[in-house]
């Protein structure tokens, strides 16, 4: 989002003589989050500007003048988008497609463009380049620590073409040979595991107690309620530990990849 939305923050909190901490403490949401939406980093949920606007009494302007960006995906996905961008660490579980904020451009292109109803290409390109945003999160060095546990058919079903799938996989490779994330591969030979009903994101974070975000055919839900938290947490690390290693992994996400390149 462009700086404009955070700069009028700022002004509206400082002229209503309110520290950041104060501000947060009144509308229910913490200091950091205030500092990231002021600094441009951020987007407020609608409820998150809603209760700003409450609290900075200016009627409803902050709210209803969010980025245009938050239409560009699912309205099921918008809150779990915005605490993505805030998490220190995020451990996803893909059942048939590349986590979103793995994915490549033409890997991305291919899977939106089967959406239905269908979309235009404008359209198309607006929310491949939505999804590209995500990624930048791993543009820092550190900070999301990402790990991507991957059913095995996300490697063998192919998306788009095989060079596409050839692509998208060197991509995880590297990006786990630079120690920016951790990629585990669930094996067929596995059989029935833990996680087969659906995909699931875990998150914590710095100052917030940890979600969760499970994701079906067109629904969503983030998941709050610690004794649920902690339940699909168990859930994952179960399912982690039947996962061939780290080693193991790239491997075979190499070989695949190399099998894609020769058929391509």
């Amino acid at each position: 989002m462009t700086n404009t939305y955070g700069d009028w923050l700022r002004q509206q909190r400082e002229g209503a003589g309110l520290t950041q901490q104060e501000l947060a403490d009144a509308a229910v949401m913490t200091r950091s989050h205030i500092a990231h939406i002021e600094a441009g980093r951020r987007v407020p949920s609608h409820e998150d500007a809603r209760r700003l606007d409450r609290v900075l009494n200016t009627g409803n302007v902050l709210s209803s003048f969010l980025p245009a960006e938050d239409a560009a995906v699912a309205d099921y996905f918008e809150a779990a988008r915005l605490l993505e961008q805030q998490a220190v660490m995020i451990r996803e579980f893909a059942l048939s497609f590349v986590p979103g904020i793995l994915q490549t451009e033409r890997y991305a292109r291919a899977v939106l463009s089967t959406s239905f109803p269908p979309v235009g290409e404008k359209e198309c390109d607006r929310l491949v380049v939505t999804r590209l945003e995500r990624a930048r999160i791993l543009e820092d060095p550190i900070t999301p620590v990402v790990w991507a546990l991957l059913d095995e058919a996300v490697l063998r079903r192919v998306v788009g073409s095989p060079a596409v799938m050839a692509e998208q996989l060197m991509h995880i490779v590297r990006l786990a040979e630079s120690g920016r994330v951790r990629v585990y591969v669930l094996p067929f030979e596995l059989g029935v595991h833990p996680l087969m009903q659906s995909m699931l994101t875990l998150m914590k974070f710095e100052d917030q107690p940890p979600v969760a975000y499970g994701e079906g055919l067109h629904m969503g839900k983030v998941h709050d309620a610690p004794a649920m938290v902690d339940r699909l947490q168990g859930i994952y690390d179960l399912a982690l530990g039947d996962a061939m290693p780290l080693k193991e992994s790239l491997a075979l996400m190499r070989a695949t990849a190399k099998d894609y390149g020769h058929r391509g």
